[in-house]
C-alpha cells in the first residue's frame, strides 16, 4: 500500500531522479526478503507447488504448446508455473536481482523458462518475437506512468488473435490509507505518488526501508488503452476478495481468500480482463 510522504518538491524530485532506477532499487531491496518469506513459500515451490491462483488459472485455460510472454514477473515463480502447465514462457522484470534469482530457480526446477531484465517500455530492444498469450498480474501497472505505452507493448508482442490475460488489484483498494480507515488518494491518475515503506508486503516486519514511485490507474484508463491499441475486450470481472494476504486488517474467510475485516465484502479487491488482438 502507498505510504504518503509530504513532499512539496515532488515534481522536481522526479525530474532529477529516474523513477525507473528508484523502483529498480526498491525491488532489488525487497527480493532477498521475499525469497525467504512464507508468503512466497519458495521451498515448496521448488518441490513442485504451483504459484498461480484459481482466478488466473481459469482465465488462462489450456496452455500446452503456447508461447507466453509474462510481464513484470518478479523472481519468476508464476513464469515457471506457466511452464509447468505446458507453455513456453519468457519472463520480463525490471529488477536485476529478481531476474538473477529467477534464472537460478528455473535451473533448480528444470524449467525451460527464459528471463530478460529490462524496463517494460524498452522491451523491443531486447526481444523480437510474437506470442500466443501475454500475461501479467497483481501489483504491476501501478509502477507504470503511461498505460498507452503499456498497451502498445502488449499489442506489438501478440500474434494476430493472440490473447492478453490480466489480473490486478482493484483501483478502489489503492484509494485507502494503509489500514483502510480513510480515503487518501484519488481513484483517477493524478500523477506520480512518491512514497516509502518499512518492511514489505511479504514480510511487514522485515528490517528494510525503500522509496518508490507509483501511479493510480482507474479501470476506464486501463480498458481504453487496450482498445486504442487494437485489443478487443472479451471479459471483465471484479472480485470481492484478494487471493493474497498482502494488506493490513485482513481476514481469511475461505482458503486463500482475504478481505479487509471491517469492510467485509463491500469493496472490490481484484479485477480481471481477457482481451484478444484483432487479426
Amino acid at each position: 500500500m502507498h505510504e504518503p510522504l509530504v513532499l512539496k518538491y515532488k515534481v522536481k524530485m522526479l525530474k532529477e531522479n529516474n523513477y525507473i532506477e528508484i523502483n529498480r532499487q526498491s525491488w532489488n531491496n525487497r527480493t532477498d526478503i521475499h525469497l525467504k518469506s512464507e508468503f512466497y513459500d519458495l521451498e515448496n515451490f521448488i518441490n513442485g507447488k504451483n504459484s498461480l491462483n484459481a482466478i488466473e488459472l481459469e482465465l488462462l485455460g489450456d496452455l500446452k504448446g503456447k508461447k507466453v510472454l509474462h510481464l513484470q514477473c518478479h523472481f519468476g515463480q508464476d513464469t515457471i508455473s506457466l511452464t509447468r502447465l505446458g507453455a513456453k514462457v519468457t519472463g520480463i522484470d525490471l529488477s536485476d536481482k529478481a531476474i538473477e534469482n529467477a534464472i537460478q530457480i528455473a535451473k533448480k526446477t528444470n524449467s525451460d523458462a527464459t528471463f530478460i531484465c529490462c524496463d517494460i517500455y524498452d522491451l523491443q530492444n531486447y526481444l523480437d518475437e510474437k506470442f500466443d498469450l501475454v500475461y501479467t498480474s497483481y501489483g504491476t501497472i501501478g509502477w507504470l506512468p503511461d498505460l498507452n505505452k503499456w498497451a502498445k507493448i502488449i499489442s506489438e508482442f501478440l500474434k494476430p488473435n493472440g490473447q492478453f490475460v490480466f489480473v490486478e488489484f482493484h483501483p478502489v483498494v489503492w484509494m485507502f490509507d494503509d489500514n483502510f480507515e480513510k480515503i487518501d488518494y484519488r481513484y483517477f491518475n493524478s500523477g506520480a505518488i512518491i512514497a516509502s515503506e518499512n518492511g514489505t508486503y511479504a514480510d511487514k516486519n522485515a528490517n528494510i526501508r525503500q522509496e518508490y514511485v507509483m501511479w493510480n490507474h482507474g479501470i476506464g484508463e486501463v480498458i481504453t488503452s487496450l482498445i486504442k491499441n487494437g485489443l478487443e475486450i472479451n471479459s471483465f470481472n471484479e472480485y470481492d476478495y484478494s487471493p493474497y494476504d498482502c494488506f493490513n486488517k485482513t481476514v481469511e474467510f475461505e482458503t486463500k481468500k482475504y478481505r479487509i475485516e471491517h469492510l467485509e465484502n463491500k469493496i472490490p479487491m481484484v479485477y480481471s480482463i481477457v482481451a484478444k488482438k484483432k487479426a
